[in-house]
C-alpha cells in the first residue's frame, strides 16, 4: 500500500487479536457483527477462501446477516490446496472472522465480518462429506480463472489435462474439486437429497456455463449416468463480481493492527465498490441477496462482458506497459499519461464497441468509474499483482476481444500491442534493465518463446493452447509482429507515444 495513506483515527492503538472473545473489546469504530454468530447455521459451502471472497461474497453475506434475514444461509469454506491450509490455519484461532478495510482515500472503514462458521479440514474425503449435507444448498468457488480445466484451442472443457486424467481413473478418491463435487453430487442423488447449486463467483465469460461444462465433462468420463443426472437436475448460475482486492502483506496486517487495533492473520484490504449481478436459478432456494445490492437478471453475458473486457482487460492493458516502465503502484501508473492514454484510446476505440449496450447502464460512465477505481492511491494495488498468470489471464480478457474485433473486420492495433507488450515483459527485462520475474504457471516456456521472439516475433504465438486460433489468424500475426518489433527496437515510452499519437 502507498505510504501517503490519510490519517486515521486509531494510528498506535492497543491491539486485540481477533476472535469473538474480542469484538466487544474492540474501537467504535470498528463495525463488529450485531448477529448472533452462534444462531448461524450452514447454507453455503465456499471453495476456495481467499482474499476476493471475503471481500466480496462473504460481505454481502454478512450484510444480509446484519438485516436479521436468512441465519440459514452462513458460509463453510474449504479448499483442496496447500494455501488452503495455509488460510485456515489462519483463520481457525479467530473463530473464522475476518477484518475487512475498505481503502476509501478520504477515510478508511474496518469491519469485522462473521458470515464464515466454519472451515473444514483440508481434505478431499472431508470436502466430499460436507457437500453431502442436505443443509448445503449451494456449494461456490472462487478457483480461479484457471481451475477450469479449459482448452484455448476449443475454449471449452479439455478431457486431455493431467488432473482431469487422473480424476477419471480414481474412481471414489477424487483430487480436483470438480471430482469432489461429482462425488457429492452422486452420494446425494443415492441418498435421496436433493443437489445443491453450483455457484461459479470466478472471473470467466458465462462462468456457470464454465462449471458445467467441466463438471459434465468429468462425469462423463466418470459415470456417464451420473452425468445425465447432472445435466437434468444441477443449477450453475451465470454471474459476474466485482471488487479489486490487493494481496495481503506486512503491510496490511500492520495498518489493521496500528490504525483499527486489530490483530489480524489475514485481513482483506478492498476499495470501496462492490458489484454482483446473477441469473436467479437455485432450485433449493437462496438467500435474500438483493436486499444487500445483488442484482438479479435474466441474463448475466452482457454485464460479464462489460466487466471483463472494460475493467479486467484494462489490467492487462497497464499491466506490462506499466512493469516495462517501472511503475510499482497501479494508482502511479494512471499517473503517467502514456499509461492512462493507454488505456483510455485502447478501451474506448478498440474495446467498447465489442460490448453489447445494456439497458439502464452507461458504458462511457462505466469507463470513466473504472479509470477512477484504478487510480485510487489508498488502495496500493501493485503492478506485478496484475502481471501475475499471463497465461491464463489473457485468453479470457484479451484475445477474445481480438477475435471479436476481427470477426468484424476491424483494427487491432491497441489490442496487438498490448498482447506484444505482454510478450516483450515475458523477455524478462524492464527498460531500465532490471530483471523481471515472472509469475505465471507457463514462465520458463513463456520466457523461452519470448527469447525466440527476439529473432522471429511469430515464435511467441507459438504456443497453441493459449493463442488458440488466433495463433494462425493472418491479421493478427502481422499486427502482433509489428508492434513486437517496434517495442524491441525502441523505448516502451516511445512505442506508446507513437499510438496515442496515431
Amino acid at each position: 500500500m502507498p505510504d501517503s495513506n490519510p490519517p486515521q483515527p486509531h494510528d498506535n492503538i492497543s491491539a486485540q487479536r481477533l476472535c469473538n472473545d474480542a469484538l466487544a473489546n474492540l474501537p467504535e469504530a470498528v463495525s463488529t457483527p450485531g448477529y448472533d454468530r452462534k444462531a448461524l447455521t450452514a447454507g453455503v459451502l465456499h471453495v476456495g477462501v481467499g482474499n476476493f471472497h471475503r471481500a466480496h461474497q462473504a460481505s454481502y453475506f454478512h450484510r444480509l446477516f446484519e438485516l436479521g434475514q436468512d441465519h440459514d444461509w452462513a458460509i463453510v469454506g474449504a479448499g483442496m490446496m496447500h494455501f488452503d491450509q495455509a488460510m485456515r490455519d489462519k483463520l481457525a484461532p479467530q473463530d473464522w472472522l475476518t477484518t475487512i478495510v475498505e481503502l476509501n482515500p478520504e477515510g478508511f472503514r474496518a469491519s469485522v465480518i462473521g458470515s464464515m462458521i466454519n472451515f473444514i479440514a483440508v481434505d478431499p474425503d472431508a470436502l466430499i462429506a460436507a457437500m453431502q449435507d442436505p443443509q448445503i444448498r449451494i456449494v461456490s468457488l472462487t478457483v480461479t480463472e484457471g481451475g477450469y480445466f479449459l482448452s484455448a484451442e476449443t475454449g471449452g472443457f479439455d478431457p486431455t489435462h493431467p488432473a482431469v486424467i487422473r480424476d477419471a481413473g480414481m474412481g471414489n478418491s477424487p483430487q480436483t474439486v470438480f471430482g469432489a463435487i461429482i462425488a457429492a453430487l452422486k452420494a446425494r442423488r443415492d441418498q435421496g437429497i436433493a443437489p445443491f447449486t453450483v455457484m461459479s463467483c470466478d472471473n470467466l465469460p458465462e462462468n456457470g456455463h464454465v462449471a458445467r461444462a467441466t463438471v459434465l465433462g468429468l462425469a462423463q468420463l466418470i459415470d456417464p449416468q451420473l452425468a445425465a443426472w447432472i445435466e437434468t437436475n444441477v443449477a450453475f448460475p451465470n454471474s459476474m463480481v466485482d471488487c479489486i482486492t490487493p494481496a495481503t502483506g506486512p503491510r496490511e496486517i500492520d495498518l489493521v493492527r496500528s490504525q483499527f487495533g486489530i490483530e489480524d492473520a489475514a485481513p482483506v484490504v478492498c476499495e470501496p465498490f462492490r458489484q454482483w449481478v446473477m441469473e436467479d436459478s437455485f432450485p433449493q432456494g437462496r438467500p435474500s441477496l438483493e436486499k444487500v445490492g445483488v442484482e438479479f437478471v435474466a441474463d448475466v453475458a452482457p454485464y460479464e462482458l462489460m466487466k471483463l473486457r472494460i475493467l479486467n482487460g484494462g489490467h492487462a492493458a497497464i499491466a506490462y506497459s506499466s512493469a516495462l516502465l517501472g511503475h510499482h503502484f497501479v494508482h502511479d501508473a494512471m499517473a503517467d499519461p502514456l499509461i492512462a492514454g493507454f488505456l483510455n484510446k485502447l478501451t474506448v476505440e478498440e474495446v467498447l464497441p465489442t460490448v453489447p449496450a445494456i439497458e439502464g447502464v452507461s458504458l462511457t460512465d462505466y469507463i470513466a468509474v473504472v479509470s477512477k477505481r484504478f487510480s485510487n492511491s489508498a488502495l496500493g494495488d501493485t503492478i506485478p499483482r496484475l502481471c501475475l498468470d499471463g497465461s491464463n489471464r489473457q485468453p479470457k480478457f484479451i484475445l477474445p476481444t481480438i477475435g471479436a474485433r476481427l470477426s468484424e473486420g476491424q483494427s487491432i492495433s491497441g489490442l496487438a500491442l498490448e498482447v506484444a507488450l505482454w510478450a516483450h515483459y515475458c523477455a524478462g527485462f524492464r527498460d531500465d534493465g532490471e530483471a523481471i520475474k515472472l509469475d505465471d504457471p507457463n514462465a520458463a516456456r513463456l520466457r523461452e518463446r519470448a527469447l525466440a521472439a527476439q529473432s522471429n516475433p511469430l515464435e511467441f504465438l507459438a504456443m497453441p493452447d493459449i493463442f488458440g486460433p488466433l495463433t494462425d489468424a493472418p491479421e493478427f500475426k502481422q499486427a502482433f509482429a509489428a508492434a513486437l518489433q517496434r517495442l524491441q527496437n525502441s523505448p516502451t515510452r516511445t512505442v506508446l507515444a507513437d499510438y496515442l499519437a496515431s
